[in-house]
């Protein structure tokens, strides 16, 4: 009768050491990674290594990388993310960094994944917003990238331009502390740690609008 008694003891350790180990698929839990992108050669961007600082000391992981690495990174985070491991997906980038996130994001799309937010930094070109962006933050000045809704997009869009402050041009705006704390912001917001809410939907900030807040949402202005 005793090992009979035994029996159910041993089998809730046995539970409590599968679950300590991870064992259990039930039990997995996926990390928010933001992915923040330099431009050209790479040296050019480096308000990017701050920005992921400051994330990071909010406990969020945050790598940073050269915009021609999106394709692996993407590889990466699509694999990560379907086996569990991985999302929400947040991109930051600058300049051809900024182009890279929004090819990123819609490579991501094409592999199923959703990216919660995206935030270029004076993109090169002007891009439709894929689908599968859960929300875009798009920085800018006049004559860089404007970005538009692409076929099946619901989500957020904001366009903000900076041009008519004479302290932010294209070689610095990723290094603005006002910038960083509106898209730290919109990154606590999406991860849920607080520190921000979801304001510009649907809208876009007049060219030369030196307040750089977060657009109102305007009817008919994106496409």
């Amino acid at each position: 009768m005793r090992h009979i008694r035994l029996f159910p003891v041993v089998g809730v350790l046995f539970v409590l050491i599968m679950v300590g180990f991870g064992a259990s698929p039930g039990m997995a839990q996926s990390r928010a990674h933001v992915y923040l992108l330099r431009g050209l050669m790479n040296i050019f961007s480096l308000g990017m290594d701050t920005l992921a600082e400051k994330i990071q000391r909010h406990g969020i992981y945050a790598t940073v990388h050269n915009y021609s690495e999106w394709q692996t990174l993407a590889d990466h985070a699509a694999a990560a993310y379907h086996a569990g491991k991985e999302g929400p997906i947040i991109i930051i980038g600058h300049s051809l960094g900024a182009d890279a996130v929004m090819e990123m994001s819609a490579y991501l799309g094409r592999k199923g994944v959703p990216v919660a937010l995206a935030v270029p930094f004076d993109a090169k070109q002007s891009y439709a917003t894929p689908s599968n962006v859960g929300r875009l933050l798009n920085l800018t000045h006049t004559g860089y990238g404007y970005m538009s809704r692409g076929a099946g997009f619901q989500g957020s869009l904001s366009n903000v331009d900076v041009s008519r402050d004479p302290s932010i041009d294209h070689l610095n705006i990723e290094k603005s502390p006002r910038l960083h704390s509106q898209v730290l912001a919109a990154v606590l917001a999406v991860v849920g740690k607080g520190g921000g809410t979801d304001s510009g939907k649907n809208g876009v900030t007049k060219p030369g609008d030196p307040t750089q807040a977060p657009a109102k949402p305007t009817d008919g202005v994106n496409q």
